[in-house]
């Protein structure tokens, strides 16, 4: 791959403190004209469940500019892996770093042996520079995942935003649903979505990012209880002045505020002017 400067870490929330690591990387990249590689693990070492999938980190690891992205998959074997062999053997052999970009708390190697100072060390043996990137704090807190993951899971959206840097989103794939939503008269995308963690149950007013597109609309999460269709958690999303068949399309949700709790009604008219309600203010609020 030759010479390139690399941001190492699971990335797995891309908060405000995995933009900063991976942006400074991609600075000094340019400023040198070489390469900037993201080097990433899937699934997350420490078995947590995902903010993001994949190929919703993906997503975001490219909108910042970066060239190249290495996803190691972190299985048993690869977790063995010592340290110094892990960055002799990748970020030297494989990669070829000039310089490593990494947050002070990233470990690495066999039982997380690994940390900055170490890196540090092996940037003088193999020949790399290494610029470590301070834990950075909001609001007195740390920007880590673990606690987005707490905001999101407790509803607290504008917290954790805050944190992200962005809204709170989820990418899914537009699945064949029950068409109760157009049984109503408001057709719905129902999503699969990528990754664990969701938002509690409710409605909210959301951008759905489709393609290149940025649209409008309300989203359900809930067990859709009024009709005491099933038990399991549906997500559907209702885009505003929209009327394409995307089954099989990819849409992430950004979910900009919530409007209320999910209730059961006790008719399918009263339901319906309910809905109606929560257009209209989400169309205020958007």
């Amino acid at each position: 791959m030759g010479k390139a400067v690399v941001a190492l870490g699971v990335f797995d929330g891309m908060h405000f403190a995995h933009r900063h690591v991976i942006t400074q990387a991609v600075l000094h990249a340019r400023r040198l004209s070489i390469p900037s590689v993201v080097v990433t693990f899937w699934p997350h070492p420490q078995k947590e469940a995902s903010l993001y999938s994949l190929e919703h980190r993906l997503r975001l690891i490219e909108e910042l500019g970066v060239e190249r992205c290495v996803v190691i998959h972190f299985s048993k074997h690869f977790s063995s892996l010592g340290a110094v062999d892990f960055v002799r053997r990748i970020i030297v052999e494989k990669i070829g770093a000039s310089c490593v970009y990494v947050g002070k708390n990233f470990r690495f190697g066999k039982n997380a042996a690994g940390n900055w100072k170490l890196l540090k060390e092996l940037g003088t043996t193999f020949g790399f520079m290494v610029r470590i990137i301070d834990v950075i704090k909001r609001n007195k807190l740390p920007v880590s995942s673990t606690v987005i993951r707490r905001f999101i899971l407790d509803g607290n959206l504008s917290a954790a935003q805050k944190l992200l840097m962005r809204p709170v989103s989820v990418l899914g794939t537009v699945v064949k649903g029950t068409t109760l939503g157009r049984l109503l008269g408001f057709p719905t995308a129902n999503l699969n979505p990528h990754h664990e963690i969701l938002p509690p149950a409710g409605i909210y007013a959301v951008r759905i990012r489709f393609g290149n597109e940025l649209l409008k609309g309300v989203c359900y999460i809930g067990t859709r209880s009024t009709f005491k269709v099933s038990h399991n958690l549906s997500i559907e999303v209702h885009i505003f002045n929209f009327h394409r068949t995307i089954y099989g399309s990819n849409l992430e949700v950004l979910f900009i505020q919530r409007l209320r709790q999910d209730k059961k009604f006790s008719s399918r008219a009263a339901l319906i002017q309910q809905i109606k309600r929560d257009i209209r203010a989400a169309k205020a609020i958007l």
